[in-house]
């Protein structure tokens, strides 16, 4: 086998290895989910959510990256660590402590084992047969009530080897001395972090796989081994979302391996690429929706568009992640109060990881007390995981709507995204409370209160978020629309057949090449995915001229899965075919599940007909599943199906 091996081209062991690595994820999936020829929209039975790691709300912490890129050292880590604890942060559960690129000095040959850079991290130094060791770092942050994070990349270079190449702290010695990545060692760097070094998170990159290109300059001036790419920065239909996937399914069957008491956290890093959108949630706790954020207005923008409209696809262990919070520099530095406040506002709002990254021990005062508003940090760490709904879209302004743990209070955050000052009118119905009773909104960073009845006007200034809990009486008094609760929802299959940029994200001029391209294109995938209160392509729900503002918009052949934790007795819901659907032709049709066993379904319904009513009784049942159902043709574009006013509701006779 080994003289086989030897013989082999160096591309043809890279193609095996990548087969064996997609074989082994197929296997993995057909243990967890049966046959891979299974139906997929057959009811499961049981939740499919991903319930692994220790993710059950975002992350909170600090991370090196934004602060010191590879320059990063064990005092200055340890700096910020004492700032987390010492300021009060920590208890509000700023924990995490993650170190990103920088840290490492080489892969020893021999064993492979990895080699940490002992000059800038000097507890490392162990000595003994295993050369150095992170155990002494990671034992002090504990020691501080803190936990541990550490970077790679899943394949065989880190990104820093491709874009930080005037660092002093790069990977050093030979070309395999300096494959430090996870490629061909995976279950060893797992252990090696997780078992014996004590890390509790781990954030994997994916330069590896993407820009170690053959016949490239970077290859040849740097003497890497070149690999062709599986991911293709400015093509999903050139990447290889399988295989991409496929490493990261290792990654997470080895991370369950060398923690088998779910005491980790997995964040995939790979830019909202690989069309990580729809498998991101199934795989590790987060998953990065964009590229990196850089400390510019328009960058967040870009970042947070392509997690806002993704609240479907995350919730309690899984969670949309926009990047880390830039707080601290350019447009988000002290000179810019009301900027911080909006990205911090907006990133609690929609559920994102709550890393921050800037130097800690320097910072001024106000960044602690806007990192300290205990109000705000709360939204993001309530326990149900809704993420905020965008309820009202435009490029000028937004309104963002998030049900909160309880039921009963909601938490609304109104958005002014441009340069002018821009009046929003601000709706009992955006909240799905009544419009004849009294709403009360408490402001979150004034802790001013207003009460009002029916809409109340604001004028916000340029880049201003207002956010808000508010308390009212609902309009379903005793239920829920299924749009309220998104972390109660697993989008096990969305119905899209062909991955697509989404082209309502913000793109700012590009930070890298700057006007150098053609322009900034659309690169993220997440059109025609499910979406609550709209259509997946942003209309409104409507059947046969019916509109509702309250809904669930997904394409034809799909399944969502629904917990009936609160015990509710009765799913109804008016269903049908979508007006705004390409497809006029196809008829199609929905079905209600519950623990398995159908509960209702729908004749064939096609475009032009009335709204079906259906009405299940869900009492007892623990998961619900919602099937729509129609011709797979490949010559026609995916009905888009209308899950009208679906709700849930406690009194049988509602």
């Amino acid at each position: 086998m080994q003289d086989r091996w030897s013989r082999m081209s160096k591309q043809r062991q890279g193609t095996f290895l990548r087969s064996v690595v997609v074989a082994a994820a197929a296997l993995l999936a057909t243990q967890a989910h049966g046959s891979p020829s299974a139906d997929p929209l057959a009811p499961a039975g049981r939740w499919e959510g991903n319930m692994r790691g220790s993710a059950s709300t975002p992350p909170m912490g600090w991370n090196s990256w934004n602060a010191f890129r590879t320059e990063v050292d064990e005092d200055k880590v340890m700096g910020a660590a004492r700032v987390l604890v010492d300021s009060g942060l920590a208890k509000l559960g700023y924990t995490q402590v993650n170190l990103d690129d920088g840290w490492w000095l080489k892969r020893r040959t021999g064993d492979g084992r990895l080699q940490i850079r002992t000059g800038i991290f000097p507890s490392a130094a162990t000595g003994g047969p295993d050369g150095t060791s992170f155990k002494p770092f990671t034992d002090r942050l504990h020691a501080m009530g803190l936990k541990a994070g550490i970077y790679t990349d899943i394949g065989r270079n880190a990104c820093s080897q491709a874009y930080d190449l005037h660092s002093p702290n790069l990977p050093q010695g030979t070309t395999a001395e300096r494959e430090v990545g996870l490629d061909g060692h995976v279950t060893q760097d797992i252990n090696l972090y997780f078992r014996e070094w004590g890390f509790d998170y781990i954030k994997i990159d994916a330069c590896g796989l993407a820009d170690f290109v053959p016949g490239s300059e970077l290859v040849k001036k740097q003497d890497y081994r070149a690999m062709a790419p599986l991911i293709e920065r400015n093509s999903i239909n050139r990447t290889d979302i399988a295989a991409v996937r496929a490493r990261y399914e290792a990654v997470a069957a080895a991370l369950k391996a060398a923690r088998p008491a779910n005491d980790y956290v997995l964040s995939i890093c790979a830019w909202g690429m690989a069309n990580v959108r729809t498998w991101g949630k199934d795989v590790g706790n987060l998953w990065r929706t964009s590229s990196d954020i850089t400390p510019s207005w328009t960058s967040m923008l870009h970042n947070f568009d392509s997690a806002a409209k993704r609240p479907l696809y995350a919730g309690p262990g899984h969670w949309n992640d926009p990047d880390i919070l830039h707080i601290g520099h350019g447009d988000f530095d002290a000179a810019h109060p009301v900027e911080v406040r909006s990205h911090f506002s907006l990133w609690a709002m929609i559920n994102a990881p709550m890393l921050v990254s800037y130097d800690l021990r320097n910072g001024p005062a106000a960044f602690l007390a806007v990192l300290g508003n205990a109000d705000v940090v709360r939204l993001n760490q309530d326990k149900a995981g809704h993420q905020g709904v965008v309820t009202y879209d435009s490029d000028d302004a937004q309104i963002i709507v998030k049900t909160l743990g309880d039921g009963q209070r909601k938490a609304v955050a109104l958005f002014n995204r441009g340069a002018s000052p821009a009046p929003v009118t601000l709706l009992a119905r955006h909240l799905k409370l009544s419009d004849s009773a009294p709403v009360t909104l408490r402001d979150l960073w004034s802790k001013q209160r207003v009460t009002f009845t029916g809409e109340k006007a604001f004028t916000l200034a340029p880049r201003e978020t207002l956010v808000f809990e508010a308390t009212g009486t609902r309009q379903l008094e005793n239920g829920v629309y299924l749009s309220e609760i998104p972390g109660s929802i697993n989008v096990a299959v969305d119905g899209t057949r062909q991955p697509q940029p989404d082209p309502t994200i913000h793109r700012m001029i590009d930070p890298w090449s700057n006007t150098r391209s053609g322009g900034s294109r659309p690169q993220y995938a997440g059109w025609g995915g499910a979406q609550a209160d709209t259509t997946p392509f942003g209309q409104t729900l409507q059947v046969a001229g019916q509109a509702f503002d309250s809904g669930i918009g997904i394409l034809a052949n799909s399944r969502l899965q629904v917990k009936n934790d609160a015990g509710h007795a009765v799913l109804t819901a008016s269903v049908g075919v979508d007006d705004s659907t390409e497809d006029t032709k196809q008829p199609v049709r929905f079905h209600v599940y519950g623990d398995g066993k159908l509960l209702a379904e729908s004749p064939p319904v096609a475009f032009g007909a009335r709204a079906h009513r259906l009405r299940a009784d869900i009492r007892g049942v623990k998961v619900i599943e919602l099937v729509v159902r129609g011709a797979a043709s490949d010559g026609a574009a995916p009905v888009v199906a209308t899950w009208g006013d679906v709700q849930l509701v406690r009194a049988a006779g509602r």
